[in-house]
C-alpha cells in the first residue's frame, strides 16, 4: 500500500529538450593497438562540440560497449552537465544497432550526428541548419565538402537539373590539400590521394543565392529526425559496413544530400598527431625507417591487415 503523496505531483515545471540534438556514437573496447589514442580523440571530438557549436543544443552520447576508462570519462562529463543524455550499452550492438536506438531516442526535431572521431570548426552547426532549412526536401547535410560516390547523390543532381533557377557546376573546386586531408585521415597515401583527386570532380549547385556541394555521408550529418526515422531500422548483423544503407536509401527516396563549400568538420580517425586545418597543406611524414618501409610493402601490409581483420571479427562479430 502506498504511503504519502508522490512529491513529483507538485512539480510545476519540466525541462523541454532543445530543438537540436547533437548525437555522438562512441566505441572504445580497449586502450591499446588501434584504440591507443581513441579516448583522447573522443575528448577532442566532444571538446570541439562544446566549444564550437553556435546554436542551442542538447548532447546525446551513445556508448556501444566501451572499456571502463571511456565510461568513466563520459559519466564524469555528464555529472558536470556537459552531456544531457548518456546511454551506456553493455553490448556492442554494431553501428546499425546503435543507430536504431540513439536516433530513435534523440528528442530534438533536428539531429546532428557524428562518429566519435570528428573535429568541428566554429560555425558548423548553424551552417548545417541553414542549409537544411534553405533547400527543399533535404535528407542530410555533412559539414565538410569532399567527393562522395556520385551514385549516392544522383537524386540531388537530378533535382538541380530539373529545377528552374538552380545552377549546376562541375569541376575541381576543392583544393588538393583539402581533398587529401580527408583521404589521408582514412589511411590513404599522398600518391593515392593525388590519383583519386585527378580522377574525380566536384559537383556544386546554387539555389536562391546559396552554393553547396552535392553529396553527404554517414560519418557526420545533420537532418530532420522525421526524415531519418523513415529509414530505420538498420541491419544489425555486422559491427560496421551496414551504415551505407542510409546513404543509399535516402538517395533512392529522392532526398537532397548536401555539403557546405567550406570545411566545418574533419575526420580525425584514431590518431591526434595531425589534424588538418582548412587551406593548409597536410604535413609530410618524416622519411620512413626500415621497419616502416617493410610494413608498407603491399604483400606484407595485406597479410598483416588480414590477420588484424580476422582477430577483430573473432571478438566483435
Amino acid at each position: 500500500m502506498r504511503k504519502g503523496t508522490n512529491p513529483a505531483k507538485f512539480v510545476a515545471h519540466v525541462e523541454k529538450p532543445q530543438r537540436i540534438t547533437v548525437a555522438v556514437l562512441n566505441f572504445i573496447p580497449f586502450m591499446s593497438g588501434f584504440y591507443a589514442q581513441t579516448l583522447d580523440v573522443l575528448k577532442t571530438c566532444l571538446g570541439t562540440i562544446w566549444e564550437n557549436s553556435d546554436l542551442p543544443y542538447d548532447l546525446l552520447v551513445f556508448d556501444n560497449g566501451s572499456c571502463q576508462e571511456a565510461i568513466d570519462f563520459l559519466t564524469d562529463a555528464q555529472d558536470e552537465g556537459k552531456i544531457q543524455y548518456l546511454i551506456l550499452s553493455e553490448k556492442n550492438m554494431g553501428k546499425g544497432g546503435a543507430w536504431n536506438m540513439m536516433l530513435k531516442a534523440a528528442p530534438g526535431e533536428i539531429i546532428a550526428y557524428a562518429d566519435n572521431d570528428v573535429f568541428f570548426y566554429p560555425g558548423w552547426l548553424s551552417k548545417s541548419v541553414q542549409l537544411l532549412e534553405h533547400f527543399p526536401k533535404v535528407g542530410m547535410v555533412t559539414s565538410r565538402p569532399y567527393r562522395t560516390d556520385p551514385a549516392s547523390y544522383s537524386s540531388t543532381v537530378r533535382w538541380a537539373e530539373e529545377t528552374p533557377g538552380v545552377t549546376l557546376e562541375r569541376g575541381k573546386f576543392l583544393s588538393f590539400e583539402d581533398f587529401a586531408a580527408f583521404e589521408m585521415s582514412l589511411g590513404a597515401t599522398e600518391e593515392i590521394a593525388r590519383m583519386r583527386y585527378n580522377a574525380s570532380e566536384d559537383v556544386r549547385l546554387t539555389y536562391e543565392g546559396l552554393t553547396v556541394q552535392a553529396g553527404a555521408s554517414h560519418w557526420q550529418f545533420t537532418g530532420y529526425k522525421s526524415v531519418i526515422e523513415e529509414f530505420l531500422p538498420f541491419s544489425m548483423d555486422r559491427p560496421m559496413r551496414q551504415v551505407k544503407q542510409l546513404d543509399q536509401r535516402m538517395n533512392e527516396a529522392g532526398y537532397l544530400r548536401l555539403m557546405p563549400t567550406e570545411i566545418l568538420a574533419q575526420n580525425i580517425s584514431n590518431r591526434l598527431d595531425w589534424i588538418h586545418k582548412p587551406e593548409q597543406a597536410p604535413q609530410r611524414a618524416a622519411p620512413a625507417g626500415l621497419r616502416k618501409k617493410v610494413l608498407q610493402q603491399p604483400l606484407v601490409k595485406r597479410v598483416l591487415l588480414g590477420v588484424y581483420d580476422r582477430i577483430f571479427r573473432m571478438y566483435y562479430e
